[in-house]
């Protein structure tokens, strides 16, 4: 079950069906991106692409030597666009691809339009989703719902992309969601309902065991994507915001030009795919190592490298050594980066408040550490909330709760209204209210422990206790734990057998801490496949962003409909 996997035999796919000669890959906005994130540019020229354009633009020349693939989702856009295309064809043979189920009345206006017989060949080929890692996918949508009801026009989108993750991985799954939430009771019929219709596309070879699809929402758990995160791919999301793979780095103090705005790939680089997981200072200590390995072949130049202005400093004065390892010089600059924020927000402070309002119960001690912080004026407006939040969540119903001085204390500080409203917002949205499970435990306290991180000078220890709801959930799962009262199955069926394949999708987004919960889970747990989805991968801002436009509260952008996501 391997999501990057199964797009990349897609595309694949595509360009060889095409033969051989030079091609021009035709793609849509979302196929641009589900595309991106798979292969670099330089790959696919290796497969005789030589030109990459969009259906939508206006202004492509008349090119008949090459052979179009198309690559389109089956919007009534993308058929109109086609339409015209193939109405006045710009190169000499087409081979369209759609990435879902496209209706037979499409396909007959597309052959309708074909009066050249220019079309070569019409498939679908299900790769509808980004994926972001091999065991993690995301359908890049933001607002999907109003309320605690989907957005409309979102819904039907949703569906495809998951329909399409099940076809991709070749999986007719037996469906369970959580109960407390109609969105995902809507969800899984919705989706059931496609695999109905399209019985022959799902008639995949039977299994032992029959895999499964588990639906959940965001709302069941709204304090992961509070929290400061320090693994590297979850913290370079958190802090400098990863779009389909890209990280805009033009912020960034005395920048050069080629480092404005990077791509961290597991898929093409090594060093990354490798750190992917691990910790901050664990990074920090292998980017040395690195350097160091380098180093030895300059035995005249030997330098400390102690801190990570050192490492800097060094790449700066080996113009070869850039040459060499762009790699480097990129994570370099990038843990600079991260290791600068957190030297600045005085995150690990933040951090450790942050854990202790979400994994341990002492109203008392939270009460006076965040009163402590929330004094500091080096914290950060953005910081100060998610901290009031965190309390707000998890001493909702507390006798004792300060709360009203805690919002009191963040307009002292001058935080905006906007982030004031969002506590609310984030309580209405995520609150003990609408949660259908046992989000946070009394008995929370005894089962922590405070794990150290060591590594580079200038980045100490850190904690990191909590652990997204998720697992729990998993865990549950894995050893037929998981109550059917909250987590029903849809239809007659249940499995009696432990599951080996699961498929589980966040409705409201999921985050990079619990991918990794999926990946060690992946990595402890023998026989078992875990693949995760969301209709996003949130950091701190886009979820507020998601529970603004959920809750009502962000102006005139609450009629907003499922829109993609911005850029970050």
């Amino acid at each position: 079950m391997n999501v990057t996997l199964a797009v990349k035999q897609y595309i694949s796919k595509m360009i060889e069906s095409s033969g051989p000669g030079m091609k021009v890959l035709l793609m849509d906005k979302e196929t641009t991106s589900i595309v991106s994130v798979v292969y670099t540019q330089s790959e696919i020229l290796q497969k005789e692409v030589y030109l990459f354009e969009r259906i939508d633009s206006q202004n492509r020349d008349n090119m008949k030597h090459l052979k179009a693939i198309c690559f389109l989702r089956p919007t009534k856009e993308n058929v109109e666009h086609l339409i015209q295309e193939l109405r006045r064809p710009k190169y000499s043979v087409y081979f369209i691809y759609f990435s879902n189920v496209i209706s037979k009345s499409e396909i007959k206006a597309l052959a309708e339009a074909d009066e050249q017989e220019v079309v070569a060949e019409v498939q679908e080929f299900y790769g509808d989703f980004i994926a972001v890692n091999p065991h993690l996918f995301s359908l890049n949508l933001q607002g999907v719902s109003r309320g605690r009801s989907w957005e409309p026009s979102v819904l039907p989108r949703v569906t495809q992309g998951l329909t399409s993750v099940l076809l991709s991985l070749k999986k007719c799954p037996m469906i369970r969601y959580q109960l407390s939430s109609d969105m995902s009771k809507r969800l899984a019929e919705s989706v059931k309902q496609i695999i109905t219709k399209e019985y022959e596309l799902f008639d995949f070879r039977k299994t032992e065991v029959p895999p499964l699809l588990l639906i959940l929402d965001r709302s069941d758990d709204a304090i992961t994507p509070l929290l400061n995160q320090w693994t590297y791919q979850a913290m370079v999301h958190e802090l400098l915001g990863l779009n389909n793979n890209r990280i805009d780095l033009s912020r960034v103090p005395g920048i050069s030009k080629d480092l404005r705005e990077v791509v961290l790939s597991a898929e093409n680089d090594e060093f990354y795919a490798n750190n992917l997981y691990l910790n901050f200072g664990e990074i920090g200590t292998n980017i040395k190592n690195l350097m160091e390995d380098f180093q030895k072949k300059k035995p005249k130049d030997q330098q400390k490298l102690e801190s990570i202005s050192d490492m800097k400093a060094f790449v700066d004065n080996y113009p070869q050594f850039k040459k060499m390892s762009g790699t480097v010089s990129k994570h370099v600059t990038v843990v600079g980066e991260l290791s600068r924020l957190v030297s600045e927000r005085q995150l690990m402070e933040v951090s450790e408040v942050e854990q202790e309002l979400a994994c341990q119960n002492d109203h008392s001690n939270a009460q006076q550490s965040l009163r402590r912080l929330l004094q500091n004026p080096r914290l950060s407006e953005i910081d100060a909330v998610r901290l009031v939040m965190l309390y707000a969540l998890r001493y909702e119903k507390h006798s004792s709760s300060i709360l009203p001085s805690l919002m009191e204390e963040l307009n002292r500080k001058g935080v905006s209204e906007r982030h004031r409203k969002m506590v609310q917002a984030v309580v209405e949205y995520g609150g003990k209210r609408v949660r259908g499970s046992d989000l946070i435990a009394p008995t929370d306290a005894v089962a922590i422990t405070k794990q150290f991180f060591k590594g580079l000078k200038g980045v100490e220890n850190v904690y990191t206790q909590h652990q997204p709801l998720l697992h729990d959930t998993l865990d549950q799962l894995i050893k037929g734990r998981l109550k059917d009262s909250q987590f029903p199955y849809l239809g007659p069926n249940s499995l009696r057998d432990r599951p080996q394949d699961i498929i589980v999708f966040i409705i409201g987004g999921a985050t990079y801490e619990e991918a990794l919960t999926v990946y060690n889970l992946n990595r402890t747990m023998p026989g078992v496949r875990i693949v995760l989805g969301g209709t996003a991968i949130h950091n701190t801002k886009s979820f507020l962003e998601e529970v603004m436009l959920s809750v009502g509260s962000g102006g005139d952008r609450t009629q907003g409909r499922g829109r993609q996501m911005s850029r970050r």
